[in-house]
């Protein structure tokens, strides 16, 4: 899976994925209508039931598609959720509430900087300032 394009072909089969997956409710047969209008429901029922199966026929291969992409990225996957997680848990302990922050700012020397919008309550001080290492990084 190489570059953007990939990424961005892999979102849309989720987002038709997304959608049908509702489809199956939609297509069941509603409750029958009363004698007068039955001919009509009926050959609504009947066009929207093809359309569904339809759409179902068209969007099983890339359904096949999307969930052998999915089996192949899982190892991958799990390994960044291991590598990350960890880091993430930290940095949600950090940050009290992320609306405090303003969005993060990438300075040229490829760090992230993340400032605070709202001051610090006096309690939620930290218990000792960061101290800065050896290349001037804070870490966290």
């Amino acid at each position: 899976m190489g570059g953007c394009g990939s990424h961005m072909r892999l979102m849309k089969k989720l987002a038709l994925v997304l959608i049908l997956a509702a489809t199956p409710a939609l297509a069941q047969e509603a409750p029958s209508a009363p004698e007068a209008e039955e001919d009509g429901f009926s050959l609504m029922e009947e066009g929207m039931k093809l359309l569904f199966r339809g759409f179902m026929t068209e969007a099983q291969p890339a359904l096949d598609e999307m969930s052998q992409a999915l089996e192949e990225m899982k190892p991958a996957l799990d390994a960044l959720g291991e590598e990350i997680g960890p880091k993430i848990t930290e940095l949600f302990a950090i940050v009290d509430d992320f609306t405090n922050y303003d969005m993060p700012v990438i300075l040229p020397n490829g760090d992230i900087l993340i400032r605070r919008n709202a001051p610090l309550s006096p309690e939620a001080k930290p218990e000792a300032d960061p101290q800065p290492g050896p290349n001037g990084e804070i870490e966290l």
